[in-house]
C-alpha cells in the first residue's frame, strides 16, 4: 500500500511537535496575509510586512517539506 504525502503530513501533525508548530505558524501567517489582502490600500510598512510574511511562509514550508521527506525516507527503509 502506498502512503501519499498528505497522509504523511497528517501523521506528522499528530506525532511531531516541530512539524505541528511550523504548521500552526504557517497558518497564522496565512491569516495575516488574508487580512492584508482585504485592505483597500496598504501602507509602506504593511507592504514590507506582506513581503516579509511571504518569505517566512516559504521558509516554513521548505522546513516542513524537509521533515516530510525525512519521514518518508525513514518509513521506506523501515
Amino acid at each position: 500500500m502506498t502512503v501519499n504525502v498528505q497522509d504523511h503530513r497528517s501523521m506528522l501533525l499528530q506525532t511531531d511537535d516541530e512539524f505541528r508548530q511550523l504548521a500552526a505558524r504557517h497558518k497564522e501567517l496565512e491569516q495575516r496575509l488574508v487580512e492584508l489582502a482585504d485592505k483597500a490600500h496598504l501602507t509602506e510598512p504593511e507592504h514590507l510586512e506582506q513581503a516579509t510574511i511571504k518569505k517566512r511562509k516559504l521558509q516554513l514550508k521548505d522546513r516542513m517539506e524537509d521533515i516530510v521527506r525525512r519521514f518518508d525516507e525513514t518509513r521506506r527503509t523501515a
